[in-house]
């Protein structure tokens, strides 16, 4: 969304929502309606001038005149022809803030949730989701499956959406009767200042590893992109944080307000210790002070077992009492393409898991291996034009933790396949395990599922929940989940048959 303009109200006056901005041209400037696409600009918008990660917004301020901007918001001077024209030293943040404005500030009149870190987002963000529905609650979700604002879900190109559209919806929200709001905030939001103008009751960060640095340039912008969340809270806004995490730590002594910890190997207000784990469930204890619950989950490994924790943190901080906490965790069965299993019958394991990050894939293949009888099958990629550090790194990890590492395409973009698969093995060891490199994803699977035996487990990883590949110019429809479906499928076909010739 580019254009945007209130739902209630006549408009807001520029010179008191950025008392600081240095103004040229008129005396009082009310906004409408804005926008920072110039090509979408209608007569009586301000248009704000952005510098993006390509074009820079300033040099498409007599386009928006053209198209009858009222006014101009900029970083610095330009020609506006007697336009009114509002200087301001972030004009991202001046969108951003601008956008909630104009829809009456959502944030204050919801109870809203921020979750970042590197990875767990999005299972988190579901998690608190569920519990505020246990609880009674009704609230409205925003992330990489799907923004919803109480009633009706529409699909998400990004995980945290433009200022624009996170204002908007949230604005719907609350009409549609959302008492609470849980967001996913990506890092590239937060360094984007698309939050801006959000205000948060909690804001929970999973964990902070190794992603992103194609954008961020290095670990350190990183960090400090994921610890803008916390510039978000409210001043008696709640902070979580895992324990566990060395670079979670970290924060601690740069927060001043209220903060609840989590974690398995540390002592922290919540604490989780796993009582058994299998192929298709595990069970846990929950700690909370005095009070000791189970938790009984479908999905497995102790990276969900932390989202559960900083759930169940972000649910106490609400006054959820922990037995209904624990509702809330246990009623989701399995999450798109984190840890999903895939069962038709067969006599090995299918999981579709969504790692793409080294983190992500020790931490899938190191649950593996804990749960599976046999061998260990991983097919992974890596996306072209992106991070090539985590490249090799995770060629390592798959070849320290698999038994079979079966390299395939990812979304490879304008890159290289070749390339990409050279990356991989650059940091692969070829004698800790077996390695098949097959590109096309679809063979790929085929290869590990054909060669997995009883008591085997098989992890797509990856892709997850997304249906689509980019190779080239071209966005191709492709889902892990129904090409091992069908392989399944063709395979317990093909073993009946057998059966039923033996049989006769």
């Amino acid at each position: 969304m580019n254009q945007f303009g209130p739902a209630t109200g006549s408009g807001v006056d520029l010179r008191a929502l950025f008392p600081n901005a240095r103004f040229i041209n008129g005396d009082y400037i009310k906004c409408s309606s804005v926008t920072a696409d110039s090509r979408r600009c209608q007569p009586g918008d301000v248009f704000v001038a952005i510098c993006g990660t390509e074009q820079d917004g300033h040099q498409f301020v007599g386009e928006a005149l053209d198209q009858g901007a009222s006014a101009v918001i900029a970083e610095r001077l330009v020609p506006t022809r007697d336009v009114p024209l509002c200087i301001v030293r972030d004009s991202r943040m001046a969108f951003g803030k601008l956008c909630h404005e104009l829809v009456d500030r959502p944030s204050e009149r919801l109870k809203v949730i921020g979750v970042t870190g590197t990875n767990g987002k999005t299972t988190t963000a579901c998690l608190i989701h569920s519990l505020f529905s246990v609880a009674g609650y009704q609230s409205g979700i925003m992330g990489t499956l799907g923004y919803c604002d109480g009633i009706r879900t529409a699909p998400s190109p990004l995980t945290t959406p433009s200022a624009a559209t996170l204002a908007h919806t949230m604005q719907r929200m609350v009409s549609n009767g959302c008492s609470h709001a849980v967001l996913e905030l990506s890092s590239h939001a937060l360094a984007q200042r698309r939050t801006s103008g959000l205000e948060l009751d909690v804001a929970c960060l999973t964990n902070v590893g190794h992603d992103h640095l194609d954008f961020h340039g290095s670990q350190e912008n990183y960090w400090k992109a994921k610890a803008r969340i916390f510039r978000h809270l409210r001043a008696e806004g709640v902070s979580i944080l895992n324990l566990d995490d060395p670079p979670s730590r970290k924060y601690l002594r740069h927060l001043d307000g209220p903060v609840l910890t989590i974690g398995m190997h540390r002592e922290a207000e919540l604490n989780a210790t796993v009582i058994e784990r299998f192929a298709s469930e595990q069970t846990f204890l929950l700690r909370c002070g005095s009070d000791l619950i189970p938790v009984r989950t479908r999905i497995i490994g102790d990276h969900h077992v932390y989202n559960c924790l900083s759930a169940a943190a972000v649910g106490l901080t609400h006054g959820i009492d922990l037995p209904t906490v624990v509702r809330g965790l246990e009623a989701i069965d399995e999450m798109p393409g984190r840890m999903q299993r895939i069962e038709f019958g067969q006599p090995f394991s299918v999981f579709i898991d969504y790692a793409h990050t080294p983190d992500a894939l020790r931490a899938c293949l190191s649950t593996l291996k804990d749960v599976c009888d046999r061998r260990v099958i991983c097919v992974f990629g890596a996306g072209g034009q992106r991070d090539k550090e985590k490249r090799p790194v995770m060629g390592r990890i798959v070849s320290e933790l698999a038994d079979t590492a079966v390299i395939t395409n990812d979304n490879p973009r304008q890159e290289s396949a070749d390339a990409i698969v050279q990356g991989i093995l650059g940091g692969a060891d070829r004698d800790a395990c077996e390695i098949i490199v097959e590109t096309d994803r679809a063979a790929a699977i085929d290869a590990a599922l054909s060669s997995a035996k009883e008591g085997d487990c098989v992890v797509i990883a990856g892709k997850g929940h997304e249906t689509y590949q980019l190779i080239g110019d071209e966005r191709i429809y492709f889902d892990d989940r129904e090409v091992v479906r069908s392989w399944l499928r063709g395979a317990l076909r093909t073993t009946d048959a057998t059966s039923t010739r033996r049989a006769a």
